[in-house]
């Protein structure tokens, strides 16, 4: 059996159609709100916010503020995307390639806000993003790392 054709695999399937979906629109159109999509496709919103999450971290969807998700070209221009991400998107980069190894921690936000000029809570923001797509994990009162296993995730 295949991941996707259980509940656990319902938000790579759910990804996939989006994809394809995405491909047809151009850059900036709307993207249909988590509660249209949980609608559609029967799921909870928590499965639909993944999928997002997942066409987000590849650079398919993005969120506009005043405006929520929308399109984006892959290949977006840095500078186009929210600050968060931008942020996100440099420190997935240092990850996959290995600058950050699994169990270095992550810059703080202090330093996060020092190196961007940006407040805390975007740097926040940009770290939790992390945190949703598996690649981090945190841990109380100690900082946030980079997950060495998918196991920590879940721990």
């Amino acid at each position: 059996m295949s991941p996707t054709s259980t509940q656990w695999g319902s938000y790579a399937r759910i990804a996939e159609a989006l994809r394809v979906r995405l491909e047809l629109l151009p850059s900036g159109s709307p993207v249909p709100s988590e509660t249209v999509l949980s609608g559609e496709f029967g799921v909870a919103r928590n499965t639909v916010r993944r999928a997002l999450a997942l066409l987000a971290q590849e650079g398919l969807v993005g969120t506009v503020p005043g405006r929520g998700r929308v399109v984006l070209t892959p290949g977006l221009p840095a500078a186009m995307l929210p600050a968060y991400r931008r942020i996100a998107a440099d420190l997935q980069r240092a990850i996959a390639a290995g600058e950050l190894a699994p169990g270095d921690a992550l810059p703080s936000e202090a330093a996060l806000t020092r190196q961007y000029g940006v407040s805390r809570g975007t740097a926040r923001q940009a770290l939790s993003f992390l945190v949703s797509l598996g690649l981090v994990c945190a841990v109380h009162g100690k900082g946030r790392f980079v997950n060495g296993a998918r196991s920590l995730k879940g721990n």
